[in-house]
């Protein structure tokens, strides 16, 4: 496991962004965990968060042109992302999102920011069935850019809306994923902590969804 991947999770669990439980996702599964990237809200921890985002995004070697926030979580990624890639990497690259309904007044429309052109990164929270990235391509190609690649903090590693995997449904459209931490990270992770009932009985939880929901047979 890469340093910013170890990093990533090891912020979310100290920000309680990471969830055990149950929890209804947008889209409509039942799951045993949850990744809110809302619980990130002070100085550092967006900060690191960004830092982390930037590395998988270099690492990944991807060519981009603008960076879009889907709204509402992708907006704070997108701004702290770009401003990562700055400080770390002196690359300055134009940001851009939409609002959620379109203004009707002052400078009106539903994009706000940098003109959409040319290959865009989509930075986002997380990715499950691959509903959210659909929304925002929509928006994207409308305006007459192309989507390069999809940046998540979280890869849930599932499949999308069919038995096809919500990777797979990504790269069809031409695009590439790049996530900072994924699913099977998340279970090593809970592996290496030890075998407490707790602990067993949530990587028991774990192991069934990835079985019930996941790209591919794990074993």
């Amino acid at each position: 496991m890469n340093k910013h991947t170890e990093r990533f999770i090891a912020l979310a669990r100290e920000a309680g962004a990471l969830k055990f439980g149950r929890f209804e996702l947008k889209s409509g599964r039942i799951s045993p965990y949850f990744f809110n990237a809302g619980q990130f809200c002070d100085g550092r921890l967006i900060a690191e968060v960004a830092d982390c985002y930037a590395d998988a995004i270099a690492a990944s070697g991807i060519g981009f042109d603008v960076i879009f926030g889907p709204a509402y979580k992708g907006i704070p990624l997108a701004a702290t992302v770009a401003a990562s890639l700055w400080r770390r990497q002196g690359r300055s690259v134009p940001v851009a999102y939409n609002r959620k309904e379109v203004k009707d007044h002052g400078e009106g429309g539903q994009l706000v920011g940098a003109p959409l052109a040319g290959r865009v990164l989509v930075v986002d929270d997380v990715i499950s069935a691959g509903t959210a990235f659909a929304e925002a391509c929509e928006l994207i190609e409308g305006a007459g850019a192309r989507v390069a690649a999809l940046a998540v903090g979280l890869d849930r590693q599932e499949r999308g809306h069919g038995e096809t995997p919500a990777a797979t449904e990504i790269a069809a459209s031409g695009a590439q994923l790049v996530a900072v931490a994924t699913l099977d990270s998340l279970i090593a992770v809970i592996e290496a902590s030890g075998r407490e009932p707790s602990n067993s009985d949530l990587l028991s939880a774990m192991l069934e969804y990835r079985l019930q929901y996941g790209a591919s047979d794990p074993f």
